[in-house]
C-alpha cells in the first residue's frame, strides 16, 4: 500500500469527520430547546452517537411526547446501525471485549460508507478508524458548543430554535433526494412514503407516536422481497 493512499484516505475521512460533526451544534441547540440540560445533551452525544437518533429523541421530547416515545423513535432509527456492523466485522475483525465494544460504538452511516468504499481491506479499517475518530471528537465538542451558546440566548431567540430539528434533519436528508445519489429514486419514495404517514397520524396520536409509525412504516416497505427461483433456460439446461 502506498504512502499516497493511505494519505488520501486520511484526508478523504477527516475532511467528512470535521463537515459531519459541525452537526453537533445544532443537536446542541436542539436539546436545550427540548429542555435537556448542557450535561444530559452532551452525554447523549457522547455515549448515543448516532445523529439521526439523538435529533428524534429531542425532537419527540421538544414536541410533548413521552420519554417512551423519544427513546422508541431513537432505538427503531438506530436499528440500522446493527446492520451496518454485520456487514463491517468481517473487514475490521475487532478482538476483545474493549475493542468490540468500541468499534460499535463508532459504527454509524460515515464510518460504514468510507470503510466500504475503500479500495482495500487496510485502507478500509484506517478509514473507518479515522472517520469515527474525527467525527465523535468533532460531534461532542460541537454538541456542547451548541449546548452553551443556545443556553445563553434570550426568550425570543430560545422560540426559534423549534425549527433547529427539522432544519437539521432536511440537511441530513436532502442530499440522499438528489439524481446523483445512488437509488435516489427509492430514497424520494420512502421520504414521501414517511412523511405522509407522520402527517396524516399527527391529529390523531400523542406527540412522538407519529414518528415511530412512519418508521415502522418506511421499515416495513424497505424490507427485502423473497423472490421465486426461476426456472432455468434453455441454454441453462
Amino acid at each position: 500500500m502506498s504512502s499516497p493512499e493511505r494519505s488520501a484516505t486520511v484526508r478523504d475521512s477527516l475532511g467528512l469527520g470535521l463537515a459531519v460533526g459541525l452537526y453537533g451544534a445544532a443537536f446542541g441547540a436542539a436539546a436545550d430547546a427540548a429542555g435537556l440540560s448542557v450535561w444530559q445533551a452532551v452525554s447523549l452525544s457522547a455515549l448515543m452517537f448516532t445523529g439521526a437518533s439523538q435529533f428524534a429523541l429531542v425532537g419527540v421530547l421538544g414536541a410533548g411526547g413521552s420519554a417512551l416515545a423519544a427513546v422508541g423513535s431513537a432505538l427503531l432509527l438506530g436499528t440500522r446501525n446493527t446492520v451496518y456492523g454485520v456487514r463491517l466485522v468481517p473487514l475490521l475483525r475487532p478482538r476483545g471485549v474493549v475493542r468490540k465494544v468500541g468499534t460499535a460504538h463508532w459504527v454509524i452511516d460515515e464510518t460504514t460508507a468510507m470503510a466500504l468504499a475503500a479500495p482495500n481491506p487496510v485502507l478500509g479499517r484506517l478509514a473507518f478508524l479515522v472517520t469515527g475518530a474525527s467525527i465523535y471528537l468533532m460531534w461532542n465538542a460541537m454538541t456542547l458548543v451548541g449546548a452553551l451558546g443556545a443556553a445563553g440566548l434570550g426568550g425570543t431567540a430560545r422560540a426559534a430554535l423549534d425549527a433547529v430539528v427539522p432544519a437539521a434533519f432536511l440537511a441530513l436528508l436532502w442530499p440522499r433526494l438528489r439524481r446523483t445519489f445512488p437509488e435516489a429514486a427509492t430514497q424520494r419514495r420512502v421520504a414521501v412514503g414517511g412523511a405522509v404517514v407522520a402527517l396524516a397520524l399527527t391529529p390523531f396520536v400523542p406527540a412522538g407516536v407519529q414518528v415511530i409509525a412512519a418508521v415502522v412504516a418506511v421499515a416495513l416497505a424497505g424490507r427485502p422481497r423473497t423472490v421465486g427461483t426461476p426456472a432455468p433456460s434453455e441454454e441453462q439446461a
